[in-house]
């Protein structure tokens, strides 16, 4: 008897027929801390976090932190971007100022 409840509740976990892992978090704290309202308040918000996403918890927080993280790199890539673009102008500016001293600087020339 003890074997065929054994191979049933392994047979359960293994083939992941049971969504446990709600109640991973939760028990951990309870045996750990003992405190039941802690729990009982870290399943329900787990459980409200799944009903509202469709992910659990740390497949949100997850996805959130490489948005981020997306969200960061293309920040810096706008800074990079925007201060080449002002270098470039700064060039161009410079490139044109030289060009006009260079036709004055040879109307003189041929003046004299």
């Amino acid at each position: 008897m003890k074997k065929i409840f054994a191979c049933l509740f392994a047979a359960t976990f293994l083939t992941g027929c049971v969504q446990s892992t709600a109640m991973i978090g939760p028990a951990m704290t309870l045996v750990s801390s003992g405190n039941a309202t802690h729990a009982f308040g870290t399943f329900v918000t787990n459980k409200a976090v799944e009903e509202e996403t469709g992910m659990q918890t740390h497949e949100l927080l997850v996805k959130k932190v490489e948005e981020q993280q997306i969200k960061n790199k293309d920040l810096k890539i706008n800074k990079e971007l925007s201060s080449l673009l002002e270098r470039n102008i700064n060039d161009k500016q410079l490139f044109i100022l030289l060009q006009n001293n260079i036709k004055n600087t040879r109307k003189e020339l041929n003046l004299n």
